[in-house]
């Protein structure tokens, strides 16, 4: 298989080229979404189940809180709620736990920020949906047993996953090109583009490449509409050099997927090469971030929205991967 090297020599010029991302400082949120803030409420969950903890306690944390307690402790296999809160209660006296408790405290005392991106992202998406409801919005400290529920009617939010990268409790199940992407820069991103999941249809017919690229591509263009602010980075997790050395080398890039025939294979071997977590691409470049298949459909839905005109929820409604893709015009673009 060809494979080839990386050019970075061109990253400046292409830093120029594709303009620089938006700061807070030069971006403005759409009036649109300003007229659909909400202030919402964060129930901070973790105390309930750290401080002064007895078994009667959690028996009515359970009972309280029943949206939480489903989808946060459902999958934990119990009979009964005697038996999960012995269970809650063992877990959450560990030393160990008391400890990791402690320091997400210390790091999360205050969520306002957290707070202040969630109410834009929610105002975004009911400016798009005005019929979209706000989930409940919950934060635990599970162990780095749950870094994120998203669904329909509650969120909730492992604060220990989203520590600093150098801090030193980090899950150990991660390799460190997808921990690199925990932090609290990364987590609002990463709701928002669950979220956007409930909008994205799709053809279950179409199990070809092509299709898993354009899924990804819609929902990192969910992300970026609801959050118009937000640099790219942080919303398909890449560093920046992989981002300006993936627009420096997108001609080649793309041209190994036509060259090798890629878009609609139907292998999910050699899907998962292009689309799947990786630290890189190796089939074209050890230097070739990984998920480089979910880059490149982002930006044939970037094209495919341009070229078209047409509104975020019909964009989201199409379903045809392969319409989008002839529709959109896609070209490699050249710095």
């Amino acid at each position: 298989m060809k494979r080839f090297k990386f050019l970075f020599a061109s990253l400046l010029f292409s830093a120029l080229f594709i303009g620089c991302k938006p700061t807070d400082e030069e971006c403005e949120i759409p009036s649109g979404y300003q007229e659909n803030l909400t202030s919402i409420t964060i129930h901070r969950m973790e105390g309930l189940y750290f401080e002064q903890i007895t078994k009667e306690k959690i028996l009515e944390n359970l009972e309280t809180y029943p949206k939480f307690s489903e989808a946060m402790f459902s999958n934990m296999g119990f009979e009964n709620q005697e038996q999960l809160a012995e269970e809650l209660l063992l877990i959450h006296q560990d030393s160990g736990m008391v400890e990791l408790y402690q320091e997400v405290q210390k790091y999360f005392g205050d969520l306002s920020t957290i707070k202040k991106d969630l109410e834009i992202a929610f105002a975004g998406i009911k400016y798009h949906y005005p019929e979209y409801k706000i989930p409940s919005i919950y934060t635990f400290v599970s162990g780095f047993g749950t870094d994120l529920i998203v669904s329909d009617e509650v969120i909730i939010i492992g604060l220990d996953y989203f520590l600093p990268n150098d801090h030193k409790f980090q899950p150990v199940d991660l390799p460190n090109y997808i921990l690199r992407r925990y932090n609290s820069a990364h987590l609002v991103p990463m709701i928002v583009t669950a979220i956007s999941t409930q909008f994205n249809k799709t053809k279950l017919s179409d199990n070809s490449l092509l299709a898993e690229m354009i899924f990804y591509g819609k929902a990192y263009h969910f992300t970026k509409t609801i959050m118009p602010c937000t640099a790219d980075e942080f919303i398909i997790g890449y560093e920046t050099d992989e981002i300006l050395g993936s627009y420096a080398n997108e001609e080649m890039i793309w041209g190994h997927f036509i060259e090798n025939e890629l878009l609609f294979e139907t292998n999910p071997f050699e899907i998962r090469k292009y689309t799947g977590e990786a630290p890189f691409t190796d089939e074209i470049s050890p230097d070739a971030p990984g998920r480089i298949g979910r880059w490149i459909g982002w930006n044939i839905v970037d094209d495919y929205q341009a070229n078209n005109d047409i509104a975020l929820p019909e964009l989201m409604e199409q379903d045809d991967a392969r319409s989008v893709f002839k529709e959109s015009g896609y070209k490699p673009r050249r710095p």
